[in-house]
């Protein structure tokens, strides 16, 4: 009798263990599939950010856009490009607000080499044209 409910507990455990494993193997794929980072996730946050006049958090999340994506664009998506053409656009704008000229032309000009529509040549043209102003006055 002792020996039956011993070996019924051990095969209870057994049981249990292979449950547990299953569990873990369901679960672990779907915990690491669920944290890759969503670009347009950090693309909406920093609209948002902006929209509230938080410069510096803005730059932030459109800085992680840019961040997420390979520096091969070569291989992205058409949506993929308008994400990262969109952060680089935004970033220009935030970086106007803090008087952050050069930076803002970079990103204005990576804008306008993934995406060359007209906002975007127009910014890049506001940009220079402002920096211009800005190292007259500072002379």
């Amino acid at each position: 009798e002792l020996l039956r409910s011993l070996v019924g507990s051990e095969m209870c455990i057994r049981d249990r263990y292979r449950t547990i494993n299953v569990i873990i193997s369901v679960l672990i794929p779907l915990f690491i599939g669920g944290c890759k980072e969503d670009p347009e996730r950090h693309l909406k946050l920093g609209k948002w950010y902006a929209q509230k006049g938080l410069v510096e958090e803005a730059i932030l999340e459109f800085k992680e856009v840019t961040r997420l994506f390979p520096e091969k664009v070569q291989s992205l998506s058409r949506e993929e490009y308008q994400v990262l053409s969109k952060a680089h656009y935004n970033l220009s704008l935030m970086y106007t607000k803090k008087g952050w000229w050069d930076y803002a032309l970079q990103e204005a000009e990576t804008c306008f080499e993934l995406q060359p529509i007209k906002d975007h040549y127009d910014l890049v043209s506001l940009i220079k044209q402002r920096s211009k102003l800005e190292d007259s006055e500072s002379q």
